[in-house]
């Protein structure tokens, strides 16, 4: 074996033994678990444990509040997430662009509410968004706009959330944006400027296409955490109303640590593994055709 070989090995090994003890495992073990009726019996007599193949997937795929939950995660995801990217792109290019000053005053205040406290965060948006006393619809009222029940109508309840997400998370791929943006070599621009090109196709033809990878891992960063929504709709709503907020992992929450089928949510989180891993190959997948 050779010295660059052995090198390799050396500096591999502590990642791979941490992807394996805390990732492959941990996924081996949700899917033994989620081929039994693992249940609080089974807590108290590990002899209650039964191996039931694969009847906790043919009864979650017939369960009608399985695929309201489902079809909630993937209206958070395809609505969020792509606004969210979108904000971070225009707050990333506002902050980078040459005439702007207290460039780093704005980053912190446009990231600040990554480090925030999700749950502390929820529970503020819960008071701003209260149908009679919350502030946005004072504001509304006071120029002559009417208020919504924000969080108590099923028509807004999932749109209110996605925005206080999209304020949550953009900042964080905001900086991203930026490192990204900072990578452009000016030549291109300047190139870009001889031939005639105007902002908006200098942003076409230059910016957007060196941003190809940023985009990916911003992408795929995004979806893996919309997918796994939570925090937002368990503080605000419950998962009301009429389950319009319950979400994928909510609902293995419920089964899980209320009504105690282990097996059952164990099953809805590998379920919800495998969306997260095909969401993140068509991304892959998408980037490399362009």
């Amino acid at each position: 074996m050779s010295r660059e070989a052995r090198a390799a090995i050396l500096f591999l090994t502590p990642a791979l033994f941490v992807l394996v003890l805390f990732f492959f495992i941990p996924v081996l073990a949700g899917f033994a678990l989620s081929v039994t009726d693992f249940d609080l019996y089974a807590i108290g007599d590990i002899h209650n444990l039964r191996f039931i193949a694969l009847r906790n997937y043919a009864a979650l795929l017939r369960s009608p509040i399985f695929w309201t939950a489902f079809a909630n995660t993937l209206y958070f995801s395809v609505i969020g997430g792509p606004l969210t990217v979108a904000t971070s792109l225009a707050a990333a290019l506002l902050v980078n662009a040459k005439a702007a000053r207290y460039k780093t005053l704005f980053r912190t205040i446009y990231f600040a509410p990554v480090v925030t406290t999700l749950v502390a965060v929820a529970i503020v948006f819960r008071f701003l968004y209260h149908a009679r006393f919350g502030m946005i619809n004072r504001v509304l009222e006071s120029v002559g706009l009417q208020g919504a029940d924000w969080l108590g109508d099923p028509k807004w309840a999932m749109p209110a959330i996605i925005l206080v997400a999209v304020w949550k998370n953009f900042g964080y791929n905001m900086i991203i944006f930026i490192a990204g943006l900072q990578n452009i070599p000016e030549e291109l621009y300047e190139a870009a400027r001889i031939d005639g090109a105007g902002e908006w196709k200098q942003f076409r033809h230059v910016t957007l296409p060196m941003l190809g990878p940023t985009f990916l891992f911003v992408g795929i960063v995004t979806a893996i955490g919309y997918l796994q929504l939570f925090a937002e709709p368990y503080v605000m709503t419950k998962g009301g109303p009429l389950n319009r907020t319950l979400s994928a992992v909510m609902l293995m929450y419920q089964e899980g640590f209320k009504w105690w089928r282990m097996g059952y949510a164990a099953a809805i989180a590998f379920l919800l593994f495998l969306v997260i891993a095909a969401a993140t190959l068509l991304q892959m997948r998408m980037q490399e055709r362009r």
